[in-house]
């Protein structure tokens, strides 16, 4: 492949990495993870609600990674609360999975960085022989893309095994009972998705290229040391 068309795939593929780095550290502070819908499940029962009455006993509900909100709807009107994960939550939820996905989330976006600067490296530079090269550009990729997939699986589990938004809606409730009415994913979420999928096609990008995968050996060279052996 000409010099000028591998230019182009490691600008592109370092592009995307540092837009993947700047969405997920956009992704990490919002609040957009979760969105979904909680029922009083004591007040609907105490009055016996059903059909349109039983709006008024469903409370919104929002969080992120640090932080959220919740509007407590309990046939009285809608009160929203601010909670934070941290200290407020630590104590109802799954605290080791949390911090892993928040810790997670600071790697990929550490090891996104890490690899658009090689890749714009290769695309204006001299590519040195081992983690400037194909290796290390294939490695920074796998990680990376690892990185999200562990993300969405520790947050995904967290949320729909430990049942998540009914622990953050419970919290502090002596009298009244919430059940999750509704419950998916939002944008950021998604992001980590979509950053996932880019750095699996930067992998793709840099086999186009024309680089063999780092583990690839040439199957002319174990032909030729036989031939050697002969003679």
């Amino acid at each position: 492949m000409p010099a000028q068309q591998k230019k182009l795939i490691f600008c592109t593929a370092g592009l995307l990495s540092l837009a993947c780095a700047l969405g997920t550290a956009a992704a990490v502070g919002t609040q957009l993870w979760v969105r979904g819908t909680t029922l009083c499940s004591t007040g609907a029962l105490l009055v016996n609600a059903s059909g349109a009455e039983l709006h008024k006993f469903i409370g919104d509900i929002q969080y992120g990674l640090f932080s959220g909100q919740r509007v407590r709807q309990c046939g009285l009107g809608g009160r929203p609360l601010q909670f934070s994960f941290f200290p407020d939550l630590l104590r109802i939820i799954p605290a080791s999975i949390h911090v892993s996905v928040i810790l997670f989330c600071t790697v990929l976006i550490v090891f996104a960085l890490v690899g658009a600067g090689f890749f714009l490296y290769n695309a204006f530079g001299s590519p040195y022989e081992t983690l400037h090269g194909p290796t290390g550009l294939y490695l920074w990729s796998f990680i990376s893309c690892s990185c999200g997939c562990l993300i969405m699986i520790l947050f995904s589990s967290e949320v729909k095994i430990h049942h998540l938004s009914e622990k953050i809606a419970n919290f502090k409730e002596g009298t009244f009972t919430f059940k999750t009415h509704s419950e998916q994913f939002a944008n950021s979420f998604w992001t980590i998705l979509v950053c996932s999928l880019v750095h699996f096609l930067n992998a793709l990008l840099i086999r186009f290229a024309g680089f063999e995968f780092p583990f690839s050996k040439s199957k002319d060279s174990g032909t030729t040391g036989a031939v050697d052996l002969m003679y």
